[in-house]
């Protein structure tokens, strides 16, 4: 059924000829498309888009932020597809009636969540994506990559394989820290699975506390498997989480530490020496002390004077050392072999 042939309320058609619009710019356009199509929750990521639309391009009517609050999702949504499809005609391009794309942002967005009727109504819209991505450059997000490969006959998985696109997101990854998001796609890269060849979205929440809050959220609204990530000390974290555990998601507490407890010895040490190579040489003894790797390496850092240890910036010097599955520690490679052997889902793209 295509959802794209809908007849229009004549009311609506009405306000609709005689509102008065503020074009958009094509840079508010493609980032209007890039924040509709990130991995958010559906509602929350077009309500924000189209409630901002309206209230910096829309100038007669003019609503005031309560008036759009209590606005039905479809007069929303209209209009703000007349809006950006009105400034897509301002900027030269034309318009159509193929709405292939907005069909498949439908399926692929119903696909991964569960929508209420009125979150569906936000999707079935007209926005002529078919003109849109005639705006995009090169140098765009992966999410808009995937965008104008949904434009084409493409098999849109082979796509994300060679393009290394990510989207369609097939599983999501929660992380208590920066150190595994940084870390996690290198390390598992060098093992022959790439994260973005096959839809692994990584999330770092920010403390275990954190991944509980964002786990209870996610397990409630994705369906997608979800692989949660935790540190040696998040014990109770894991009890919270695993009374909601779906049959697909997974957990790997840490045996030992954090993060950076697993990283080999010889792959910090070629950090440092690289880091530290117009000052100082770490010899490998210097990091095999009795106590946690990020205490070894804030005092390593406070003794040569040097900037402060930072765990992000720490990460990304060790990502650039990574160079092949001899600097992937044993567990490291469990965690990658679980995440590969966690359920999927039978793709809407197969």
């Amino acid at each position: 059924m295509d959802i794209f042939k809908i007849v229009t309320n004549n009311n609506m058609d009405k306000i609709l000829k005689s509102i008065k619009i503020k074009p958009m710019s094509a840079e508010q356009l493609i980032i209007s498309a890039d924040r509709l199509t990130r991995f958010k929750q559906t509602e929350t990521k077009y309500l924000r888009v189209f409630k901002d639309i309206l209230s910096a391009n829309l100038i007669l009517p003019k609503f005031k932020k309560r008036e759009l609050d209590e606005m039905s999702y479809t007069d929303i949504k209209n209009y703000a597809e007349e809006i950006i499809n009105y400034s897509l005609e301002t900027l030269g391009l034309t318009l159509n009636n193929n709405f292939v794309i907005n069909q498949r942002l439908y399926d692929y967005e119903k696909s991964i969540f569960h929508l209420d009727e009125n979150t569906q109504s936000l999707l079935k819209n007209k926005i002529n994506y078919d003109a849109l991505i005639k705006l995009f450059s090169d140098n765009i997000p992966k999410n808009l990559r995937w965008l104008k490969t949904l434009s084409t006959g493409n098999d849109i998985l082979n796509a994300r394989e060679e393009n290394a696109q990510l989207y369609p997101i097939e599983k999501v990854i929660i992380t208590e820290g920066i150190t595994e998001e940084i870390l996690l796609p290198v390390f598992a890269r060098n093992c022959g699975y790439d994260f973005n060849k096959n839809g692994i979205y990584l999330i770092s929440a920010g403390g275990k506390n954190q991944v509980v809050k964002l786990f209870y959220k996610l397990s409630e609204t994705l369906k997608l498997p979800i692989f949660v990530l935790l540190d040696k000390d998040a014990e109770e974290n894991l009890k919270e989480i695993k009374p909601k555990l779906r049959e697909m998601d997974r957990i790997h507490l840490l045996r030992s530490g954090e993060f950076e407890d697993l990283l080999p010895h010889e792959l910090i040490q070629r950090t440092l020496n690289d880091d530290f190579k117009n000052f100082s040489r770490i010899e490998l003894e210097c990091l095999k002390q009795d106590m946690p790797m990020v205490k070894i390496l804030e005092e390593l850092f406070k003794e040569k004077g040097l900037h402060e240890f930072k765990k992000a910036e720490f990460a990304e010097l060790v990502a650039k050392q990574i160079l092949s599955p001899a600097d992937v520690s044993e567990e490291i490679q469990d965690i990658i072999n679980e995440i590969k052997a966690s359920s999927g889902r039978t793709s809407i793209y197969t």
